[in-house]
């Protein structure tokens, strides 16, 4: 079995933050969500857990950071083409997020670009032409 991913964020308004991430292209599982919890599934292997505050502290004796005032992480998704990049990007956007909080970044065989969610976490979406990338890099492959 893969690896999965579970990005858990704490969010403010947990019916609206459903809706800004189906919007944006997750899946809502309903297997495990409840009244202060809800899983959007991404893929396969990434899901955001989007946590009610009450129930994101039952895992954390930290604060809980304001994200639109600080940065804790830059979550990345991939994309299988500049427009689908494009497309996430402008529905985030039009379902209430902060369309390219950071200027958007395009290097010919790599582009990207990011929205923030309505409680201020900062999402990444880049494609990537591979063997372009090797090429400008003037290597056979990309180190990882």
């Amino acid at each position: 079995m893969p690896k999965l991913i579970f990005v858990n964020l704490p969010v403010t308004d947990l019916t609206r933050s459903i809706a800004f991430y189906e919007a944006v292209g997750a899946t809502l599982d309903r297997r495990f969500t409840d009244e202060t919890a809800a899983c959007m599934v991404f893929s396969e292997t990434i899901h955001a857990m989007l946590l009610t505050h009450d129930k994101y502290r039952q895992f954390t004796a930290k604060p809980i950071a304001d994200a639109h005032a600080s940065s804790a992480a830059l979550i990345c998704l991939s994309a299988e083409s500049r427009a689908e990049v494009d497309a996430m990007a402008e529905r985030a956007g039009d379902a209430g997020g902060a369309r390219d909080p950071c200027k958007v970044q395009d290097y010919g065989f790599m582009y990207g670009r990011s929205f923030e969610d309505p409680d201020g976490h900062h999402w990444e979406i880049m494609w990537m032409d591979l063997e372009a990338a090797k090429a400008a890099m003037g290597q056979g492959q990309v180190a990882s």
